[in-house]
């Protein structure tokens, strides 16, 4: 049998062959796997919107390691699951000696990070940060509440994304006794 390309001059192959590989790649509509997933529309993330600040009785607690000394909760109540995929929450960290840091923060599942979006002054107001960056979540002793909140109750891997009550009945659930 002869190839189609050994009757051609050589330069003239490599044209033949770069023409039949556009034509292939036309065919296949760009797409580079059988299954691949249609493309998805540019993410938007979705306008700020600030909750009022925390009753001590909707705080939840949960445990986020026997060698952290501080207790954490998030607010029940400000507990919002966006279209844009983001589950937006107010965290409350409370020191062992008493001290509080309020912050409402963001966390994406699908990029597994989290955003401060307000940091609470004392117990009367939200203060926007100086900046406000997507940052990827880490599973290491300095920030593990973020890794916990993200595997345990916000985005389960492997599993579909849980819905707004289903997310604090995880958190009730898991909640230890105050």
């Amino acid at each position: 049998m002869v190839s189609v390309f050994s009757s051609l001059r050589p330069p003239m192959a490599g044209v033949v062959a770069v023409v039949l590989a556009a034509l292939l790649s036309a065919c296949m509509g760009g797409r580079t796997a059988l299954f691949e997933d249609e493309a998805k529309p540019e993410w938007k993330e979705g306008a700020l919107e600030l909750p009022p600040l925390p009753f001590e009785k909707d705080l939840i607690p949960f445990h986020v390691s026997s060698n952290a000394s501080a207790a954490f909760y998030v607010d029940g109540r400000s507990l919002r699951l966006g279209d844009d995929g983001i589950v937006r929450f107010t965290l409350l960290v409370r020191a062992a000696g008493g001290a509080e840091n309020l912050s409402y923060e963001g966390m994406r599942c699908e990029t597994a990070e989290r955003k401060l979006y307000a940091i609470g002054r004392g117990k009367s107001e939200w203060v926007l940060p100086r900046a406000a960056e997507w940052q990827r979540i880490s599973d290491n002793s300095l920030n593990r509440q973020y890794a916990v909140l993200a595997k345990e109750f916000f985005c389960p891997p492997g599993a579909v994304l849980p819905t707004r009550d289903e997310i604090l009945g995880l958190l009730r659930s898991a909640a230890p006794v105050r």
